[in-house]
């Protein structure tokens, strides 16, 4: 069972709707499992046609804690407020006790370690759900979704990867394509970790290529090969030659070049792949698959 991961370091460059059709082109020839790892804005479901109440399963995920107070054992030192980094912790002066904001609380445990009266306990907390269903197309997708104002998405995004090996195994699924997160945070890291191969999406403007950079760090931190994809190459075609003589500079394979169409945008808003969508690019992105398959 082999890992693919496509990563872009600048959001918007196109990176979910290049997953969406890569993956129904090698679900024709091959089993294989999506994963969606962008667990704060997670929407590869939505680009194959699937929305997420359609689900077959939603299970809740706890990869985060709170602090919580044990009023009767409370000193009143008042020594977890000043040690919490986060602002989560105020002082009631009426009742001489610190109150516990849970959107601010991060978990860390400082003010558990500093109170010596063993008045705050960590309580595990529901922060996100993992769910999969099956796309029209013949393969299962699985996703997370972290819930509003709760942290740990590295965490969540490790889960989410768990419940996708899973389904796989018991699928015999031969492709796993992950979909990972925007940045190069902690969802990225935690969904490159274990790839076979990265595909980096990007495009022709300077923000784009400064982030494509940053994610072939991370890439190259796990010793993982990996191959770049131009979308909209034509906005700028002098900094795509940019990009060229970068890949070729430090041996990168180019895996294909996208033009910029309007048509991904009516693809994108009728929840269809764009090689369904528009036969014509069913060509260029089955090379561009031939390529990644290759590099297997």
């Amino acid at each position: 069972m082999k890992k693919i991961v496509i990563l872009s370091g600048k959001g918007g460059v196109g990176k979910s709707s290049v997953v969406a059709s890569l993956a129904v082109l090698l679900a024709r020839n091959r089993k294989i499992i999506a994963v969606d790892c962008d667990v704060d804005a997670s929407n590869l479901a939505l680009v194959l046609g699937l929305r997420t109440d359609a689900f077959e399963s939603w299970h809740p995920v706890q990869t985060s804690e709170k602090a919580l107070l044990v009023p009767e054992k409370c000193t009143h030192c008042e020594k977890c407020k000043s040690v919490c980094n986060f602002n989560a912790i105020s002082w009631d002066e009426k009742k001489g006790e610190p109150i516990f904001n849970e959107l601010l609380c991060e978990g860390c445990g400082a003010c558990q370690l500093v109170c010596d009266a063993g008045a705050i306990e960590l309580k595990k907390v529901d922060n996100a759900k993992v769910g999969f269903g099956r796309t029209k197309y013949g393969f299962y997708i699985v996703s997370g979704q972290l819930k509003m104002g709760e942290a740990g998405s590295g965490k969540v995004v490790s889960v989410v990867k768990d419940r996708a090996y899973e389904l796989a195994k018991k699928e015999e699924a031969e492709i796993i394509l992950i979909d990972s997160a925007a940045g190069i945070g902690c969802p990225v890291i935690a969904s490159v970790r274990d790839a076979d191969y990265g595909v980096v999406v990007t495009e022709p403007t300077p923000s784009a290529f400064s982030d494509m950079k940053r994610a072939l760090s991370v890439l190259n931190h796990f010793g993982i090969k990996y191959g770049i994809i131009i979308n909209r190459y034509d906005i700028n075609t002098k900094l795509t030659e940019t990009i060229e003589k970068f890949a070729n500079e430090h041996e990168l394979p180019i895996l294909g070049k996208i033009p910029y169409d309007r048509t991904f945008v009516d693809a994108l808003v009728n929840l269809i792949p764009i090689v369904i969508y528009d036969k014509k690019y069913e060509k260029l992105f089955s090379e561009i698959l031939a390529k990644i398959v290759n590099q297997l």
